[in-house]
């Protein structure tokens, strides 16, 4: 876990879901981007709320575990911020930075299950 905090992750993923929250913001006031603004405030807060209990896991099978599901949520929201950008909801430069934060969050919290022996 001491990997972990060299990255800021805790910092990184409250920045990403302050980022999430004013892009939903953003989104048409129609049926589509009020399901989409829904699904990606759900998802894209979750992962920094999933990560402080994962610092507090009580064994590393409950860290791993946590781990996991906030990484569920990240690609979650890759997804979602993927359809915005495909249906182009956004002016695009808006979602990319969003989805390319998240695309990295996702890589590192890969490389954190793999440091935890775990396979994906």
């Amino acid at each position: 876990m001491n990997e972990i905090r060299k990255y800021n992750l805790e910092g990184r993923l409250i920045d990403f879901a302050v980022r999430v929250l004013e892009l939903v913001e953003l989104l048409p006031n129609n049926r589509g981007g009020i399901h989409l603004a829904n699904q990606l405030v759900r998802s894209g807060t979750a992962p920094a709320l999933i990560y402080g209990e994962a610092q507090a896991a009580e064994s590393k099978n409950d860290f791993i575990h946590k781990m996991k599901i906030a990484l569920k949520e990240l690609r979650e929201s890759q997804i979602n911020m993927k359809i915005i950008e495909k249906r182009k909801m956004l002016d695009h430069s808006k979602e990319s930075a969003v989805l390319a934060e998240c695309t990295q969050l996702v890589a590192i919290l890969m490389q954190v299950l793999k440091q935890q022996k775990e396979i994906i």
